[in-house]
């Protein structure tokens, strides 16, 4: 295949769309649950302890925001046509979805530490 045809650059897209609406609506969820703090945490050592924090909204659109730029970037140089290495051509779908979903599991991870750590810091 030459390119990319039509329906292949329309599939990346509303990969690209499925994904900031999930990841918007994860965060959404995140920001009510965790609205009494100022502060979230960000960074963990391997013992468990913080490291560092991040105001509320930043450490809650940290990974949609770069995520949502990843994707962006392959959907616009789908776009523009960039033609895959040669045999790999079928792999653009697989590996975008791979990488939307890897980026909504990094992020559920994220807000599943912070709720660990919030509450543990409550006992």
């Amino acid at each position: 295949m030459a390119g990319h045809d039509l329906l292949t650059t329309m599939i990346v897209l509303g990969i690209t769309f499925v994904f900031a609406v999930v990841s918007a609506w994860l965060s959404v969820r995140a920001n009510a649950r965790f609205r009494h703090h100022e502060r979230l945490p960000m960074q963990w050592s391997l013992a468990g302890t913080v490291n560092w924090t991040a105001p509320r909204v930043l450490a809650l659109c940290l990974v949609p925001a770069l995520g949502i730029g990843v994707l962006a970037v392959i959907t616009v140089l789908t776009f523009l046509d960039v033609r895959p290495r040669p045999g790999q051509e079928s792999m653009l779908l697989p590996v975008t979805m791979l990488m939307a979903a890897t980026f909504v599991a990094i992020q559920i991870l994220h807000y599943g530490l912070i709720d660990r750590t919030l509450n543990r810091n409550r006992r």
